[in-house]
């Protein structure tokens, strides 16, 4: 909303010593955020006169087009005292005209610097200027077929063109927030700046307006709920073609509206002055009476923009005996509308539901100056008074008469009232407010205050529907006082408890991770169908129920998430693509698992749900533990000088979840499986005991397709919520044996289809309690272990804690452990 400084100060008395950036502040800390500040007289450098045009020789060109050669006296303006020479190639001025000079040394907006050059033959000594060359604004100084002429009394050649056009006139830009509907007027600024600087407001919508007589323009409204209240005037005589007079003009291209002819231009004005959008027709145009209703399905209007919309029922029409004339708020119709030719003009001042505007706007993409205002919230006792400023306007600059008729159906909604505590300010904001304080300051911002012992009830002013709860008061009073003078008080902080231990252990996974170099991914919990088909997941996996959301960002991915690797495995898609062939990423985040088809209540904010509410919301939120999800591909291992690199594998997937268990304190087991996205035959299940964490493995070549990474990349997926549940909270510190470590090495042959880890967990019970570590080094197919069988090498390591091992007891150890495998796996010891 743009608000010239001078309009502003014809409803409010601010001293004379007040500044605009004094004034734009003091706005800014009542909530009117600033957007700009602009004064046109700081945009232009150099000498800006009045000129009057001694003589005009039209030149035609080669090109068609015609040029005029002028004469200009500029009086003294130019240091010489004689008439200046300037080629213009407008049309929309004659002899004796006054004009507005730029000369030579002068440097319009967008550094564009004017000299005396030679240009059509001859040296032109500066330039007339329009008003869009000058920064007002299209239309400005009715300038739309060229350059600014001023009226015959404007002032004398030479004059300062900037005083002239009162280019010192700042304009202040705010950012308007929609609770602030009443600020989207010049009416609602200067009664912010009233009260910012506690001096007296004078409100344009103070008036006298006649009384409905019921002879006015007939209206009927078949929906009152869209449309509370319609007021209609008309008046006849109007002269269509009458000049918008330049006081009128400037303040609209001020306000960042084009001047377009008399009678728009002044609903336009008084919709800024007020902040009530207006409209008129064409009486001539009109059949039959004016009819307030919804539209009919199927319904079609060709809207003031040329477009032939089709009409929704849900859409509130303003119409005639023809059929819809106008969109209610929004925009009006082609069939009524205003022309040169308009004599008779019936004016609309309504109040319309803004919610139904809302949705109107939304489903036709119609934006419009009228629906900005309607859907954030109109005062519903303005239609009155605006339709009788715009007949006043009429009358005075369009000839018009008016018409003894007033129509006036329904009335606006009574004033609501809000009851508060007289001290709540203080409390809420920590400031020392005082009851009368309070008081005072509702009253300044409209409301209607009695005080009953510690409480107040407001009755709160009809242009702000924003105002329903104390706490909307207490933002009132607040702002008054000042958000400046909210003490800066920091909470206390209780001593020694540090991070929880929840934060303190995810931040140790983290840590983990990063050390041994993955970089952490963050992704939208969000997937779509096509996720489904990527990762191979058949019809009846689990994961692939899923909670949809009503509004999702993207439609393509309307699916709350049930695992990480949709989106990681779409970030090392990327890295890939842009060249990073080499990348290990993991991520920790959250998982939507839907508990059943239950939907969560809509409660109210005023009370706390019931237990029974409470019960229905939990039922229905879905669980969401928390995930581990890793992912790599290319070289874990770079090469370089130092020898040949390493490429990753499913092995550097499981090793990480490994890395990640033993910082808790966890040993996980690992089992073969077959689960997707996973290859079948390289994929383990983590565990620990009969608790299964999660799988890791080589990625299905299909799936490394569908995400653009190259074959055999690997991944994993873990319950980190689960993980972290079994914990060691403080890990105990490693111990280091005094004596000296035994070591023997063996090789089992076995089936193909036996898990290592099982191998391994056979060794560790069998070698009884000097076992220190098992280690597999090594793994061996080929024709020396027979088809179908596979060689397993073991690093075992023995230590008793208290002595040294005697000559025999470690290959005792090792004959136990081989047997034992033997007797579980059918391992056998290769020699």
């Amino acid at each position: 909303m743009k608000a010239p400084v001078s309009w502003i100060r014809e409803y409010v008395d601010l001293p004379e010593a007040v500044s605009t950036d004094e004034l734009a502040a003091k706005l800014t800390m009542l909530g009117l955020k600033l957007e700009a500040l602009e004064t046109p007289a700081d945009a232009i450098t150099g000498p800006l006169v009045v000129g009057r045009v001694l003589s005009i020789e039209k030149e035609p060109q080669k090109n068609g087009k015609v040029i005029n050669w002028c004469t200009v006296d500029v009086a003294d303006a130019n240091g010489t005292g004689e008439p200046q020479g300037i080629i213009c190639g407008a049309h929309n001025f004659v002899e004796g005209d006054l004009v507005v000079v730029c000369l030579p040394g002068a440097v319009l907006p967008g550094n564009f610097e004017i000299s005396a050059r030679k240009t059509y033959g001859h040296i032109s000594a500066g330039m007339i200027c329009s008003a869009a060359e000058l920064g007002l604004g299209e239309g400005a100084f009715n300038s739309h077929d060229g350059i600014i002429v001023l009226p015959a009394d404007a002032g004398a050649p030479g004059d300062d063109a900037f005083d002239v056009l009162d280019m010192h006139d700042s304009v202040i830009e705010f950012e308007i927030n929609p609770d602030r509907a009443y600020a989207l007027s010049l009416r609602g600024i200067a009664r912010e700046a009233a009260t910012g600087f506690d001096v007296p407001f004078r409100d344009p919508a103070d008036r006298d307006v006649p009384a409905a007589n019921g002879d006015g323009p007939p209206v009927v409204v078949d929906d009152a709920e869209g449309c509370p209240v319609f007021v209609a005037r008309s008046v006849t005589g109007f002269d269509a073609s009458a000049p918008t007079p330049e006081w009128m003009a400037q303040r609209l291209a001020g306000a960042g509206m084009r001047p377009i002819s008399l009678a728009v231009d002044i609903t336009n004005y008084v919709m800024l002055e007020l902040g009530q959008p207006i409209h008129g027709y064409d009486r001539a145009k009109l059949a039959g009476a004016i009819r307030v209703r919804r539209a009919t399905e199927g319904e079609q209007l060709t809207t003031l923009d040329g477009q032939l919309r089709k009409l929704s029922a849900e859409d509130l029409l303003i119409t005639d005996d023809s059929g819809p004339i106008g969109i209610a708020g929004t925009m009006g119709g082609q069939t009524t509308e205003l022309s040169e030719s308009t004599s008779d003009v019936v004016i609309e001042a309504a109040h319309f539901d803004a919610v139904s505007i809302f949705r109107t706007e939304r489903r036709h993409k119609l934006p419009s100056e009228a629906s900005k205002r309607f859907e954030r919230g109109v005062d519903p006792e303005l239609p009155a008074a605006a339709a009788d400023r715009v007949v006043e306007l009429m009358v005075e600059l369009g000839g018009a008469t008016a018409d003894d008729g007033v129509t006036v159906v329904g009335e606006a909604p009574p004033r609501r009232s809000v009851t508060a505590a007289t001290d709540l300010p203080a409390r809420v904001t920590g400031m020392e407010i005082s009851a009368e304080t309070t008081v005072a300051n509702l009253e300044k911002v409209g409301c209607d205050v009695t005080v009953n012992g510690d409480t107040l009830a407001a009755t709160v002013p009809s242009w702000r529907p924003d105002m329903s709860d104390p706490f909307d008061l207490v933002e009132e009073v607040a702002r008054i006082v000042g958000y400046d003078k909210v003490p800066s008080v920091l909470p206390p902080a209780p001593s020694g408890r540090g991070l929880p231990l929840a934060q303190k252990l995810r931040r140790r996974v983290g840590l983990v991770l990063a050390g041994a170099g993955w970089t952490e991914t963050i992704n939208y919990p969000f997937v779509g169908d096509v996720d489904w088909a990527n990762l191979g997941l058949a019809d009846d996996d689990e994961r692939r129920r899923t909670i949809r959301m009503a509004n999702p960002l993207n439609a393509e991915e309307p699916q709350l998430a049930t695992t990480l690797l949709p989106g990681l495995l779409r970030s090392l898609g990327l890295n890939v693509g842009r060249g990073n062939a080499d990348a290990s990423l993991f991520e920790t985040g959250l998982v939507f698992l839907p508990k059943g088809d239950e939907k969560a209540p809509i409660l109210g904010v005023d009370r706390r749900p019931t237990d029974e509410e409470w019960a229905a919301i939990e039922k229905a939120v879905p669980h969401q533990p928390q995930h581990l999800a890793l992912a790599l591909t290319g070289q874990r291992e770079r090469e370089g000088w130092w020898g040949e690199g390493r490429q990753g594998s499913w092995a550097d997937a499981i090793g990480a979840v490994r890395d990640v268990a033993g910082a808790l304190g966890i040993e996980i087991e690992v089992r073969a499986a077959s689960v997707a996205p996973w290859h079948p035959g390289r994929c383990a299940e983590i565990r620990v005991g009969e608790t299964v964490l999660g799988h890791a493995g080589e990625l299905h070549p299909k799936v490394c397709k569908a995400y653009g990474v190259p074959a055999r990349s690997a991944a994993a997926e873990v319950d980190l919520d689960a993980l972290l549940g079994l914990a060691q909270v403080t890990t105990p510190s490693p111990s280091f044996g005094s004596y000296p470590v035994a070591k023997e090495d063996v090789a089992l042959v076995v089936d193909a289809s036996v898990p290592s880890a099982d191998v391994a967990a056979a060794l560790h019970e069998g070698a009884g309690d000097l076992i220190e570590s098992v280690r597999l080094f090594d793994v061996f197919t080929g024709e020396q272990v027979g088809p179908g069988k596979k060689s397993l090498a073991f690093a075992l390591r023995f230590r008793a804690p208290d002595r040294t091992l005697k000559e025999g007891e470690a290959g005792a150890a090792r004959d136990a452990a081989v047997a034992l495998a033997g007797e579980r796996m059918g391992a056998v010891q290769r020699a």
